[in-house]
């Protein structure tokens, strides 16, 4: 059965470094695991460097961000999507404002390298 979640039932998670939206996830409309997110940075914004332990995907929407990926740099602007690995180290900055939509498994759990434990599921992603 199709499972449909009203805008206004979508849930913002504020951070130093970005505002995400749920628009779907498993306690967020029941899906059956997957996760939907709207990513909105201001021009200059730096994600943490970290790991999740399963795959995403990211498509910017609006704007242009760098992508730095176990050490290598992806830069990219509004329609380019970028596939990010299990296990990859990645950090995201914004060179402008920018949108991005992302997509992952509801209970993809995230690392931060230096800190002794995993720092569990987002509450954008559960």
């Amino acid at each position: 059965m199709a499972s449909t979640i009203r805008a206004a039932h979508a849930r913002r998670t504020e951070t130093p470094n970005a505002t995400m939206t749920t628009l779907a996830s498993p306690t967020l409309g029941a899906t059956a695991g997957l996760s939907l997110w709207l990513v909105e940075m201001t021009g200059g914004a730096q994600g943490p460097s970290h790991r999740f332990d399963s795959e995403q995907i990211w498509t910017v929407i609006e704007g242009e961000v760098a992508v730095l990926v176990d050490g290598e740099i992806s830069r990219l602007t509004a329609g380019d999507t970028i596939a990010l690995p299990a296990g990859a180290q990645r950090q995201i900055t914004a060179a402008t404002p920018a949108r991005l939509i992302v997509c992952g498994h509801g209970g993809a759990v995230v690392t931060v390298p230096g800190e002794a434990a995993p720092r569990g599921t987002p509450p954008w992603i559960a």
